[in-house]
């Protein structure tokens, strides 16, 4: 711990916390025009290489519009993360602005069966954990970064919260079961690439690509409430908005394939909406299989393949797989 503690990077991090938020903002996008400067390289590329997947049909010139608004705001996400993370759960909590639609939240807090807020990788997500944990104790997934600076950033950040951390693993999965049994409640990010042992074909923006199964199993074991939970900026610029909506029946269907569809529709109408907020840097159509390689293609050999009439790709039911490919029991 002591060499984290005295690590440049974990001084700079502290450093950065205790710049104004407009500050950090600013330093962000430029930062982020810098990178705009190259966009066939790193983040740019890829945001554009997805923006392309997804809209393949919008103007060129409307889509690297959205590109460049999409890198600016990721980029001011990191350093709002880094904000928060450096200080009091108070700090974050002062700058949530108002709550849209809060009921449904505290209504799934009351549910015994318990409450998940599925959390897409949509605006600025991390200011909602201070505010959240003022009404619930979650059990949550961390995965300790590589940096070990940083790690030891985020979890001085977390040890402030009242919250439960988990592996991601199997025994992760089991303690977010045991909390929900218990009418408790977890948030969890429901648009990473999972292994395919917890995961399975689902489409998103046209595309069958690998999604985890694990909110779908959770809901339909614990017959638990699901909720949609992002933040966003203030239009003006001043503070941030929480909202939270309904998610459809389905998602605790028996019928793992509905349920998964369900929550990638649910994912990609939202996304929809604001294009522009989302974190496009993920490479989410990595594992779809007619993209194999897709991130290392010019934009023409992309646009050959999303061309071609036969993308259709059946998906595996969860009874199919192989049995190294189930998932984990509950």
């Amino acid at each position: 711990m002591s060499q984290n503690t005295s690590s440049p990077l974990l001084w700079l991090l502290r450093f950065f916390a205790r710049l104004p938020m407009h500050t950090l903002q600013g330093l962000a996008r430029l930062l982020a025009n810098i990178s705009l400067l190259f966009p066939t390289k790193g983040v740019s590329k890829t945001v554009r290489r997805n923006l392309l997947i997804a809209f393949p049909d919008m103007p060129e010139a409307e889509r690297n519009q959205i590109a460049a608004e999409s890198v600016r705001s990721q980029a001011m996400s990191m350093l709002e993360f880094i904000k928060s993370w450096g200080n009091p759960p108070e700090y974050s909590i002062a700058q949530i602005r108002a709550v849209h639609g809060e009921q449904l939240f505290l209504d799934g807090l009351k549910n015994p069966n318990g409450l998940i807020a599925m959390m897409p990788h949509h605006g600025s997500w991390e200011l909602m954990n201070a505010w959240a944990n003022q009404h619930a104790a979650p059990t949550i997934m961390y995965k300790p970064v590589k940096e070990a600076a940083m790690n030891t950033f985020v979890l001085e950040a977390r040890s402030r919260l009242n919250a439960t951390l988990v592996p991601t693993d199997e025994s992760g999965v089991r303690s977010i079961f045991r909390t929900l049994k218990k009418g408790g409640f977890s948030a969890i990010l429901p648009d990473h690439v999972p292994e395919e042992s917890g995961g399975i074909l689902s489409r998103f923006f046209g595309h069958k690509v690998m999604t985890t199964t694990l909110i779908s199993r959770l809901a339909e074991k614990t017959g638990c409430s699901v909720v949609l939970m992002y933040c966003l900026r203030c239009k003006d610029g001043d503070g941030f908005e929480i909202f939270f909506e309904p998610v459809d029946d389905r998602i605790r269907s028996k019928d793992l394939q509905e349920s998964v569809d369900v929550m990638n529709q649910t994912i990609e109408a939202l996304i929809r909406r604001d294009p522009a907020q989302y974190h496009w840097a993920y490479k989410r159509f990595k594992d779809a299989p007619h993209f194999r390689g897709i991130y290392h293609k010019t934009d023409e050999e992309v646009r050959e393949i999303l061309a071609t009439k036969d993308l259709v790709i059946e998906h595996p039911s969860a009874s199919d797989l192989p049995a190294a490919h189930q998932p984990p029991t509950i």
